[in-house]
């Protein structure tokens, strides 16, 4: 009898202790963010090849796939999409400085842009990559989007000789 008196002290007294709840109040802040860089950095150099034989059109230059877009994005609650845009210091006669961003590849995620396709650079910003949320690239070569920067030809009557005359394109994360 004292045994069971005691087994239902014991399982009354576990019964009525064993849960404990208490409550602690967390504060979370996550800030607007908007970076973006490319990667790797350095210079770009084209060089046209003069033809070997009269009549032959001039070669152009292979274009340059080594330059990565990085971005990380961080938008207010039903907040706008970022997008990114390109433009160039100056025109040369003649000639077409065409960009095209790849579709987002590499170790990011979130809600990643989308390419608009190869534009043809101006002195006025245009769209490259559209409808960037919350998200981030990966950072460096082989993360985000991988640019194709390429020369054409769009008017002979326009080309004149030169050498080394520096453009620099100028890209700009904004929401």
């Amino acid at each position: 009898m004292i045994k069971f008196i005691f087994l239902i002290s014991l399982f009354l007294s576990c019964s009525l202790f064993s849960q404990t709840t208490g409550s602690r109040t967390v504060t979370v802040t996550l800030p607007v963010v908007t970076l973006m860089d490319v990667e790797p950095a350095g210079t770009i150099t084209f060089n046209y090849t003069a033809p070997t034989e009269a009549g032959n059109a001039l070669v152009l230059p292979t274009s340059n796939i080594t330059k990565w877009i990085n971005y990380t994005s961080a938008i207010t609650t039903a907040g706008v999409t970022r997008r990114i845009t390109a433009s160039i210091s100056q025109i040369i006669p003649g000639t077409d400085i065409r960009i095209q961003a790849a579709a987002a590849s590499g170790s990011g995620g979130g809600t990643l842009g989308i390419s608009s396709g190869q534009i043809i650079l101006t002195t006025t910003a245009q769209t490259i990559i559209s409808g960037i949320g919350g998200a981030f690239t990966g950072n460096g070569a082989n993360n985000g989007h991988q640019l194709t920067i390429s020369l054409a030809t769009n008017s002979y009557t326009n080309l004149a000789a030169r050498s080394n005359t520096p453009i620099v394109i100028t890209y700009t994360i904004t929401e």
